[in-house]
């Protein structure tokens, strides 16, 4: 054998090795990855064998039936799918289309989940105490003590009720041949926040979210309309919860959804049109709130024919409304002024006037007569109020929390090497501005901004800048900050 057989030789040889090596590369890929279908991003895991498709693609059995279920029900305009490739072409630019421009692309994987592996279920011991939330939630809002007990409560019995389901379905997965016992089934308290804006409520809701290990979705309810006329529907509440669960229905259904701006679907006065976004967004979320089993797509929010639906069930969902409820002080204080009489020990017309946390008086007969229905009130069973934040309380806004503004400009001018620090009278100033604002914690940022903006823009130009410190007269515009130079 000459020297050219042999290296022909040794060629064939390379070439079957790196062959039989991608292929085994290949077989291990799919071993450790499953598939996902190209249209609704479902794994193989969710929706069984796949159909492979030239390109590499896939798709899922339930997809390929309503693709052909909608081409021979009347036709289907395969163009307004925007996820599927070349459908969206135009003819007169085909000449400029290059070759990268007709590749399909790459099938995408993720990691199969082991069949073996036991689902995490919450255990008594990982249950977090109402006293530690209340600890963790104190770390970040000042103030509003009542409102963060009464949060704190509300989401321990959540994780018990979570705990007593999952115990609930071990038994029924065990099929034990015994005489049941009688047991109780715990209810869900539903919680109607009520405060002026900027007092926190939202914010409360964010960082529970933050603490939690339960799915949680903030929803706006401006933006709901009955059976989404403009806008979105009811379901898109459920989706959204859905979609923080990375699509689990096991896990959703035991999740917190928090609804915003509640307040702005009170039921429309003086109107004789229907009212789409007003009292029959109450009533369809009388159902959620109730528990219901809700048909919403997994992977969307919007329904169509290639979009697979599934069921969830929102017995065990916690809901949690707020709302400024502007004017409602106004009906407080009428009712209030009802009872007013004559005397030493009468309750005087104008007690109530002045008062700042006038809505710890508020009822539900004020609720409906700002506009909300009484079945909708009823399946909201705890109502709790979030005081307006005063002098001190935005002071120690500004600078107590975890996420405090002034740390968060502290930390921006460190990566300037420059030490920034206020001062007390300094700190009062901005309270007071932010007080005359009557948009509560959310002025602060907005004046903070307004004298920092010469700040920020003057001290990348001296690199000899050590520490700057904000005084009240800086703020007054009568002097300027303290500026010391380094070294």
């Amino acid at each position: 054998m000459d020297d050219k057989d042999v290296i022909e030789e040794s060629i064939k040889e390379s070439n079957t090795n790196q062959s039989d090596s991608h292929k085994k590369k290949k077989e291990d890929d799919d071993q450790e990855y499953e598939k996902i279908c190209y249209v609704c991003r479902r794994p193989e895991s969710k929706t069984g064998p796949m159909v492979s498709m030239p390109g590499d693609m896939c798709l899922c059995h339930d997809c390929m039936q309503k693709a052909f279920d909608s081409v021979t029900s009347g036709g289907m305009d395969l163009s307004k799918i925007s996820s599927m490739p070349f459908m969206n072409l135009n003819l007169n630019d085909l000449g400029n289309l290059n070759q990268k421009d007709f590749e399909i692309p790459k099938k995408q994987k993720v990691k199969k989940r082991s069949e073996s592996a036991p689902k995490q279920q919450l255990e008594l011991k990982d249950m977090k105490a109402p006293h530690i939330i209340r600890q963790k939630l104190d770390e970040y809002v000042i103030g509003q003590e009542q409102a963060k007990k009464v949060i704190s409560v509300a989401v321990y019995n959540h994780y018990k009720r979570v705990y007593l389901v999952n115990q609930e379905e071990k038994k029924e997965e065990k099929k034990e041949e015994k005489i049941e016992e009688e047991t109780v089934a715990i209810e869900k308290s539903n919680i109607l926040m009520i405060g002026p804006t900027g007092s926190g409520k939202t914010y409360l809701v964010k960082t529970l979210a933050k603490l939690l290990d339960v799915p949680l979705a903030i929803a706006d309810a401006t933006s709901l309309t009955e059976a989404g006329y403009i806008g979105d529907d009811i379901e898109s509440v459920i989706s959204k919860l859905l979609s923080a669960a990375d699509n689990d229905v096991e896990k959703a259904e035991r999740g917190i959804i928090f609804i915003d701006e509640i307040d702005k679907i009170a039921k429309k006065k003086n109107t004789s049109s229907r009212d789409v976004s007003g009292e029959s967004v109450q009533q369809e979320l009388l159902k959620l709130l109730e528990g219901s089993a809700v048909e919403v797509p997994v992977g969307s929010n919007q329904k169509n024919a290639l979009t697979p639906m599934t069921t969830v069930r929102t017995e065990n969902i916690l809901f949690i409304c707020g709302g400024a409820f502007p004017d409602l002080e106004d009906i407080i204080k009428e009712r209030l002024k009802e009872k007013s009489s004559i005397g030493f020990s009468a309750v005087l017309n104008d007690q109530y006037e002045n008062e700042p946390d006038i809505l710890t008086h508020v009822i539900h007969e004020d609720l409906r007569k700002f506009g909300m229905i009484p079945e909708f009130l009823g399946r909201l069973p705890i109502t709790v109020t979030l005081e307006s934040l005063t002098k001190e309380l935005l002071t120690r806004v500004l600078k107590e929390p975890k996420n405090a503004i002034l740390k968060q400009y502290q930390k921006l001018l460190e990566l300037d090497e420059v030490k920034l620090s206020f001062e007390e009278d300094a700190l009062e100033w901005i309270a007071e501005e932010a007080l005359k604002k009557k948009t509560g914690a959310r002025a602060l940022r907005a004046i903070i901004e307004n004298f920092m903006l010469d700040i920020m823009y003057e001290i990348p130009k001296d690199p000899g800048i050590g520490s700057v410190v904000i005084t009240r007269a800086y703020l007054d515009k009568i002097g300027g900050p303290m500026i010391q130079m380094r070294g």
